[in-house]
């Protein structure tokens, strides 16, 4: 088994509290919805909070307003799977936000620490090396960007001369200016990002890397402060991507996403264009220019992985 540097981030002083984030989604998913979006009547013109009463949300779920006061307030030890469907149906949760809130609320033990080194198998960087025309990339827990193959550098830029840390997608995203010039729609790239690091919060609130990588990213970006207290969640698998590239101009490319079957928390994540489209020939000129477009759109030599 090939093992990889993994991104250092120092921990942080203030690590994420589950109660808190417990607390903060269910007031977040709560505020988002009006007495009318659930079949409610709204007998009251001032309101005191935005969206849904607490005492509304407990009825909907057939719940008490006790019981749901201190659900909200990041009491969920004791709460039961049965109780947790009924809020996310009331809330009208996704299935990442239904899979988001039991992690908060009931969180699992975890037999290897948060922070261990995440490992690349060898076959897998075979496999990247082998998909010559689509550019692919290994992600792993924070957004980490583990390996990538020769064409994932040359439409995202070559990481390989990047510090270790700096290997991540909320770091490239939020602190790159590059980055905002490659994406078309940025913001809903960093949506997508904070969103997934959310999801990762909660399966991991105790993992001190990412809350460092968080504390930072607060610190450094008041987009990222912004976005990460919405307390959105997705577990994105695919859609469009589209870019800017310096070299060969506008790309639009098909995201697709694959959980690795032995290691969940890694994603390979590739990206192909439609047949005979403009994309696939510029994805067709970026192959053929090779370590060179690299050079040229990022300024970094051609590697594989990190």
């Amino acid at each position: 088994m090939d093992e990889y540097p993994e991104p250092v981030h120092e921990p942080a002083a203030d690590a994420l509290d589950p109660r808190a984030e417990l607390s903060e989604f269910l007031r977040t998913r709560r505020a988002r919805l009006k007495p009318e979006d659930v079949g409610l009547p709204d007998f009251g013109r001032h309101r005191r909070v935005p969206g849904l009463r607490r005492e509304e949300l407990a009825q909907l779920a057939g719940v008490s307003v006790g019981y749901y006061t201190r659900l909200e307030q990041g009491n969920g030890q004791y709460v039961s799977a049965e109780v947790l469907d009924a809020i996310a149906r009331a809330l009208r949760l996704s299935d990442a936000e239904h899979a988001h809130l039991t992690h908060l609320a009931k969180p699992k033990q975890k037999k290897k620490p948060a922070g261990r080194t995440q490992q690349v198998r060898g076959p897998l960087r075979t496999l990247l090396d082998t998909m010559e025309g689509v550019p692919a990339i290994l992600v792993g827990r924070r957004s980490d960007i583990l390996a990538w193959n020769r064409m994932a550098a040359a439409v995202f830029g070559d990481w390989a001369e990047l510090p270790a840390q700096e290997r991540n997608w909320a770091r490239l995203v939020f602190l790159k200016p590059e980055y905002r010039d490659l994406f078309v729609d940025w913001e809903r790239k960093a949506n997508d990002v904070v969103s997934q690091l959310r999801m990762d919060a909660g399966s991991h609130p105790n993992d001190p890397r990412l809350s460092a990588l968080v504390g930072e990213l607060s610190v450094k970006s008041e987009e990222f402060r912004r976005l990460w207290a919405t307390h959105d969640v997705k577990d994105k698998c695919h859609g469009i991507q589209r870019l800017h590239h310096p070299l060969v101009g506008e790309l639009d490319l098909r995201l697709e996403s694959f959980h690795q079957a032995d290691a969940h928390e890694r994603m390979l994540v590739t990206y192909h264009a439609e047949p005979n489209s403009p994309s696939a020939e510029a994805l067709r000129l970026l192959a053929s220019w090779g370590a060179d477009a690299t050079r040229a759109g990022t300024g970094t030599s051609s590697a594989r992985t990190a």
